[in-house]
């Protein structure tokens, strides 16, 4: 099974990246091959991200924790990469959470390990450039659809990026996630046919 799913991060990272045979092993051998339950913090609010991950499996979500409701602000899916990222780059404390959703399959590398690919191999730079290009596209796209969209079109659009993966999500999440009540979201659902 370690094998074959290596496999298929393997693919990903060299038809995405450009990654020659040596940069590869060096970069394989520096990350870490993660099985992490459903509804696992993975970073805590103060905690310093200390990680960089490949998500091969799962749903994550970023969030501040709130004694009424969580404030979801984001939501990861397979193939992308997941950090409490600004807490990563600046190593400081994270002002919110990441936690999985799904049960979740990661392939992580530690701060340390990652600057040393970035400064060792050709493909580091842009692997960095990538994440970093994903993790603001994602945070402006939200950003933008908050201000432009009705809670029902940023609900349609959510549903229509990931249908699959969306109704592995709570109600409660995917309300917070698009600024509105879970009852408001309940309204909506019952007006639309999906």
């Amino acid at each position: 099974m370690f094998s074959y799913m290596s496999e298929l991060v393997e693919q990903y990272f060299k038809s995405n990246f450009g990654f020659g045979e040596s940069d590869w092993d060096f970069l394989f051998s520096k990350m870490r091959r993660v099985e992490i339950p459903k509804k696992t913090i993975v970073t805590q609010v103060g905690q310093v991200e200390q990680q960089l991950s490949f998500i091969e499996k799962g749903i994550v979500r970023h969030y501040i924790p709130k004694a009424d409701n969580d404030l979801t602000f984001a939501f990861v899916f397979k193939d992308s990469f997941v950090s409490a990222y600004d807490s990563f780059l600046k190593q400081s404390p994270s002002e919110y959470a990441v936690a999985t959703i799904t049960d979740s399959v990661f392939y992580s590398m530690n701060y340390a390990d990652v600057q040393e690919i970035f400064a060792q191999t050709e493909v580091g730079n842009k692997i960095g450039r990538i994440a970093t290009e994903e993790l603001f596209l994602n945070k402006a796209k939200r950003e933008l659809d908050l201000l432009n969209k009705t809670a029902e079109e940023r609900y349609l659009s959510l549903f229509s990026e990931r249908p699959e993966l969306i109704r592995e999500i709570p109600l409660k999440y995917i309300a917070s996630y698009i600024g509105i009540t879970p009852q408001a979201l309940s309204r909506i659902r019952k007006r639309i046919t999906l």
